[in-house]
């Protein structure tokens, strides 16, 4: 299935991507190195006497060129309030840029490891930042990028993936139903929950988008990739950043709110989500994965997507899911 028009990032070659960063003023020096993303397609760009940059090419479909510049404009108000988060570069007055047939934007490129979470100083210095981004996001709502929400999330996702026929038969009515407690049980945790503040997010704050460096202006963590960006709780930043057992993820969320409440208040009945948005989260990973199944891409990076093992996994974590969300959150 290599058919261009399915599959547009098929006609995406290397004199394409150079002739886009052409385009908008800079001269490349031949040098193209693929970075690792699935959803877009983003490389390394050498540039004649200066300083590699990061191209970003939207995935055609996904976002709506409004909504790619409110990201922007976003992570441009936290760049001017000297949070380290990455911007868009802003060329001839604008951030986003069209070039035969594909949308793209130019970063200045941030070198970085990854934050060693297991340290507390680092997840308090990681969640003061994370205080004053959501500080900077409780200003004024998206307009036009979607909620993070049991609709959006949960919802659409189960329903996706039963209309197109991607769980495999022989599961189909096991993973449906499993699917079906899962949501209940997410919407029980929304409902102990109440009514919260919804503000704009990271909203893929995992540490693989979180880079460290200890050198340069701005040591300490380095906030990248807001491509999935959306309004939502607070929470949804924070529980990405937690691992292990209950006992340790109970620490580390500690360690961050040290941090996070110097900048923006965090109210303790969002911890009823936390469990409910892992479950979303999880629902949606599959519908992602198998909504760009046709993508030659995806099929090599997760061939064990098609698997009758993969959905036998997915209804066991459906039920662990729903019996976590079912006992008392976090406390602190």
């Amino acid at each position: 299935m290599t058919d261009s028009s399915l599959h547009p990032y098929a006609t995406l070659g290397p004199d394409r991507v150079l002739d886009a960063i052409a385009s908008v003023g800079f001269n490349p020096d031949g040098r193209q190195l693929a970075l690792n993303s699935y959803e877009n397609r983003v490389y390394q760009i050498g540039i004649e006497d200066a300083q590699p940059l990061i191209a970003k090419f939207y995935r055609p479909g996904r976002w709506s060129d409004a909504q790619i510049r409110e990201e922007h404009e976003f992570v441009a108000e936290l760049a001017e309030r000297e949070i380290p988060a990455v911007p868009a570069l802003k060329l001839n007055g604008a951030t986003l840029h069209h070039h035969d047939g594909f949308r793209f934007a130019l970063f200045p490129r941030q070198g970085g490891r990854a934050p060693e979470t297991g340290d507390r100083k680092v997840l308090e210095w990681m969640g003061r930042y994370m205080g004053r981004i959501h500080a900077v996001g409780a200003i004024r709502p998206y307009v036009h990028r979607p909620a993070l929400d049991m609709e959006t999330f949960g919802i659409e996702s189960r329903d996706w993936l039963l209309a197109h026929g991607a769980v495999p038969v022989e599961l189909r009515e096991a993973w449906h139903s499993t699917a079906d407690l899962a949501l209940s049980g997410a919407r029980r945790c929304f409902d102990r929950a109440g009514d919260y503040p919804r503000l704009r997010l990271h909203a893929d704050c995992h540490p693989g988008n979180v880079l460290w460096t200890d050198q340069g202006e701005h040591p300490g963590p380095h906030f990248v990739d807001f491509d999935d960006s959306r309004m939502g709780p607070a929470i949804q930043d924070l529980w990405m950043l937690l691992s292990g057992t209950r006992q340790e993820m109970q620490g580390q969320l500690l360690d961050c709110l040290a941090g996070y409440e110097d900048f923006a208040d965090f109210e303790p009945r969002q911890l009823h989500l936390i469990e409910a948005l892992r479950t979303l989260r999880l629902l949606h990973f599959s519908a992602w994965l198998a909504r760009r199944w046709d993508d030659p891409a995806f099929p090599v990076a997760f061939p064990w997507f098609a698997s009758v093992h993969y959905w036998q996994d997915r209804i066991l974590e459906l039920r662990e899911q729903t019996a976590l969300m079912d006992e008392a959150p976090i406390a602190i």
